[in-house]
């Protein structure tokens, strides 16, 4: 699998920039070797900031965005050709609330009452579920059609839940020492790009789980 270490102007959050799915790439600004993921790029910021990983969550199916996703920047990812969810929840960083691939999601309890329209957009099934114990479960987690890595803390019984939802093997990891893993890491079935602090080890542990 193509991987490639990278940071923007010096930062190696590469994961809040944005995310990938087999057939897209949504970003809120250019990132460097971005095109070894092997799918189309599309620079649309969310909420006029460039951190679209943040605000936004999708799969090859779909994109839900939030409320507070200006108009030209809604029309823009509905000319994806994709199904398009504005989610009317107070909660906004909603890249943060959701972890999917195409085959699943695992949805926030802060999302709770919008589980069944995640679903119908993302055109998977999905569960209400935390990751460590935490609500914000896209940070603590990144998935795609070959496996999911999750925060260090997440209990056997929770990976039994990502495993059987997504349909991918899981396992628990970090970046750059965090356990809080979508940060660091844009991936798909292609490629991966991960943030320049990530260590030997934890690259190691990367690529037994998406390989």
């Amino acid at each position: 699998m193509k991987f490639k270490k990278i940071s923007v102007n010096g930062d190696p959050n590469i994961g809040l920039r944005g995310f990938a799915t087999d057939t897209y790439v949504l970003l809120g600004s250019k990132i460097p070797g971005a095109e070894i993921l092997n799918s189309e790029i599309h620079i649309i910021k969310i909420a006029q900031c460039e951190l679209s990983g943040i605000f936004a969550a999708g799969n090859s199916n779909g994109v839900i965005l939030p409320k507070i996703a200006e108009k030209d920047e809604i029309e823009q990812v509905k000319n994806l050709g994709l199904n398009v969810l504005v989610l009317n929840s107070k909660e906004t960083a909603l890249g943060n609330l959701i972890l999917c691939n195409d085959r699943g999601a695992i949805i926030s309890p802060l999302l709770k009452k919008y589980q069944r329209e995640i679903e119908s957009c993302l055109g998977c099934e999905s569960i209400i579920s935390t990751v460590a114990g935490l609500s914000i479960v896209g940070s603590c987690g990144i998935a795609t059609n070959k496996g999911c890595l999750l925060h260090r803390d997440t209990s056997e019984e929770e990976a039994k839940i990502m495993e059987d939802v997504l349909k991918v093997k899981v396992d628990i990891g970090s970046v750059g020492g965090s356990p809080f893993v979508k940060s660091g890491i844009i991936a798909n079935s292609h490629a991966l790009l991960v943030g320049e602090h990530v260590t030997g080890p934890e690259l190691e542990r990367i690529f037994e789980v998406f390989e």
